[in-house]
């Protein structure tokens, strides 16, 4: 039998943007680039809606500390569901 392992898959709701400037798309390409099945045109889409001022979930499944690195350094608040 070859290696087998469960991945863990963990759910990060983003509650809002705190930078004065926020760029768009660099948040955009963070979403797309950190959440499991999230193309270019979702990725837009929960920006648009994380800006307006509603939190978006998404889901992770590799590498949650440069995740968590990455919507630190956008300013992005985010809190983890169970």
């Amino acid at each position: 039998m070859g290696d087998c392992y469960l991945a863990t898959i963990m759910t990060i709701k983003l509650l809002s943007c705190d930078a004065m400037r926020p760029d768009k798309r660099a948040i955009s390409r963070t979403i797309e680039d950190i959440a499991d099945d999230v193309d270019s045109n979702l990725a837009t889409e929960y920006t648009d809606i994380l800006l307006a001022g509603s939190p978006v979930e998404i889901e992770v499944s590799f590498n949650e500390s440069s995740a968590y690195r990455a919507l630190r350094k956008l300013d992005i608040d985010y809190e983890l569901v169970e």
